[in-house]
C-alpha cells in the first residue's frame, strides 16, 4: 500500500463540510441558546436585587427629625 499524500484541497473540503454542519446545529439551537441566556441573566438580576434590598434594610438606619 503506497501512502498518499493529503493535497490542501481534501483539507479545505473536510474543513468547509465540518464547518457547515456544524454551523447548521448552533443555527437550530440558537434561539433556544439566546432563551435560556436570557432566563439567566433575569434570575441572576432578580437574586442581586432581593439580596441588596435585604442587606441594605438589614444595615440601615431608621431617623426621626423632631422640631422642638
Amino acid at each position: 500500500m503506497a501512502e498518499q499524500r493529503i493535497t490542501r484541497e481534501q483539507l479545505e473540503s473536510q474543513f468547509a463540510s465540518f464547518q457547515a454542519d456544524l454551523q447548521g446545529k448552533v443555527d437550530d439551537k440558537r434561539s433556544a441558546l439566546i432563551t435560556g441566556g436570557t432566563v439567566v441573566l433575569v434570575l441572576v438580576l432578580v437574586l442581586m436585587f432581593v439580596l441588596g434590598k435585604r442587606s441594605g434594610r438589614k444595615s440601615s438606619t431608621f431617623l426621626e427629625i423632631r422640631r422642638l
